[in-house]
């Protein structure tokens, strides 16, 4: 996700000069786009926002390598999935300004989706600077309770996987229904990827989309029908959503 976000950056037009990256074993296409866009290796003593995009278990051994190079008007913006504000304060100085934020894969591709929350610490100039580091590779949603980021990682953070598994049922559905493998999954595939970027383009509500290609009668009514049974679909996007907000609140703890 750190990749995603400097490739974000540099697709904005922010200049190479005014990125450092610290990556103790980075991969040889980092290295080689580091060395393209003649990005330092070293991050700055006192940057404006100090970004940590690294896997959550590894931010403890982080931290300390980090924190001194955090000034009283450096903005800390966390991209650790489950370490809370409070958790990543413990290791700044009384006063550290922190956003945690939750990006999602299709950031790799410059349509995510990002939620994010602000200590209280965070200045308005701040916030707008790291509003403007997350839109670089799609769109930013804040919420006023820290709590809230739970709910945005099952529907944001892990919304893509949804999507990707629908796509799955779809073309083993197609299967039995009678087509050839190759065939069912390149529809599958075709038809998520077409009513995603419908839904990108529309102004319309997802409901009122749906609506429109839903003939009274027809066959996609036929299976909205299955889809809806006991409140089908539905009831088990709730079931899944709250199974993932809670694994969240138990992995921050």
């Amino acid at each position: 996700m750190g990749g995603a976000l400097l490739r974000g950056w540099l697709r904005a037009g922010f200049p190479p000069t005014a990125i450092a990256v610290r990556e103790p074993q980075p991969s040889a296409q980092m290295t080689a786009l580091l060395q393209e866009k003649g990005i330092p290796m070293l991050p700055e003593d006192e940057p404006d926002v100090m970004v940590l995009a690294v896997k959550p278990q590894i931010l403890p051994e982080v931290l300390p390598e980090v924190v001194n190079h955090v000034g009283p008007h450096t903005v800390v913006l966390s991209i650790a999935a489950g370490r809370t504000v409070s958790g990543i304060a413990d290791q700044f100085r009384d006063g550290t300004a922190i956003v945690r934020a939750m990006p999602n894969l299709p950031a790799e591709v410059g349509r995510g989706v990002t939620g994010a929350f602000p200590n209280a610490n965070v200045t308005d100039a701040q916030r707008e600077l790291c509003d403007k580091l997350l839109r670089a590779v799609g769109e930013v949603v804040w919420v006023d309770d820290e709590g809230q980021l739970d709910a945005v990682t099952a529907v944001s953070g892990s919304g893509p996987a949804y999507v990707f598994y629908l796509a799955e049922c779809l073309a083993h559905a197609a299967e039995e229904a009678g087509l050839p493998s190759d065939m069912a999954m390149k529809l599958a595939r075709a038809t998520v990827e077409g009513a995603g970027e419908l839904m990108h383009r529309s102004p319309l509500e997802a409901a009122k989309l749906r609506e429109n290609v839903t003939s009274p009668g027809g066959t996609t009514a036929a299976a909205l029908a299955v889809l809806s049974k006991d409140e089908g679909l539905k009831a088990l996007m709730r079931e899944a959503i709250a199974a993932a907000a809670r694994r969240s609140r138990e992995l921050s703890q």
